[in-house]
């Protein structure tokens, strides 16, 4: 068993955001090999709250295929309405995709998941 530090990187630090479907590609390819992946309401357009848009189901999807594990950081989840809150709240026991308060917490479950 090694002590090896988790790889987790927001996608600020990978100078990425997900603002349309086009960007999906691009944060899994910048995810892929890391233990964790967090995005932060200010890396989300507003579109990705709007669950018909389909842009978070689509990058929920993506994730899922390739094993990604990401945390998002959401202060408030019912702040985007109550279907948002209930989509939060179905991913809280999710292996991959959680929804948690603050990066700290993202940090603590990316970090405590990766090696399972």
């Amino acid at each position: 068993m090694t002590n090896e530090v988790p790889k987790i990187s927001t996608a600020g630090e990978l100078g990425l955001t997900l603002q349309t479907l086009a960007d999906v590609p691009d944060l899994v390819g910048a995810a892929f090999g890391l233990d964790g992946l967090i995005l932060t309401e200010a890396d989300l357009s507003p579109a990705f709250f709007q669950l018909r848009s389909g842009l978070a189901g689509e990058a929920f999807q993506k994730f899922t295929n390739y094993r990604i594990r990401v945390a998002l950081v959401l202060p408030d989840f019912a702040a985007h309405g109550a279907r948002f809150a209930e989509l939060a709240h179905e991913h809280a026991t999710h292996g991959l995709i959680r929804f948690v308060r603050t990066e700290e917490e993202a940090r603590h479950w990316l970090g405590a998941s990766a090696g399972s």
